[in-house]
């Protein structure tokens, strides 16, 4: 996504599971506004880079999450009010440069 316009986004809510619950992994949650702006479709993977590492997360569209904010579920290493970038997962296949064999 070089190149392209992608604001950070402010960790307004941080849910950590148990290993009992019923619903668990990496989830992202954003606001429509947001999604637009990162070309993201509900149910999509994403790249969720943080201060300390980077997770595959899978992403949720919910429009009661404000803008310029997002919602984790079982990201390592991420905190409340810490700002992370949300960058979608690239399935293309790697471009060749000219004269590289197939």
């Amino acid at each position: 996504m070089s190149g392209s316009y992608n604001p950070p986004l402010r960790v307004s809510r941080l849910i950590a599971t148990k290993a009992k619950d019923p619903e668990r992994g990496t989830k992202v949650w954003m606001n429509r506004e947001e999604a637009d702006v990162r070309l993201l479709t509900d149910g999509e993977l994403v790249w969720v880079y943080g201060p300390r590492r980077h997770e595959l997360a899978v992403f949720t569209l919910d429009d009661r999450v404000k803008r310029g904010e997002c919602i984790l579920r079982d990201i390592a290493g991420a905190s409340p009010s810490e700002i992370v970038t949300i960058v979608k997962v690239s399935t293309d296949p790697p471009r060749r440069e000219r004269g590289q064999p197939a």
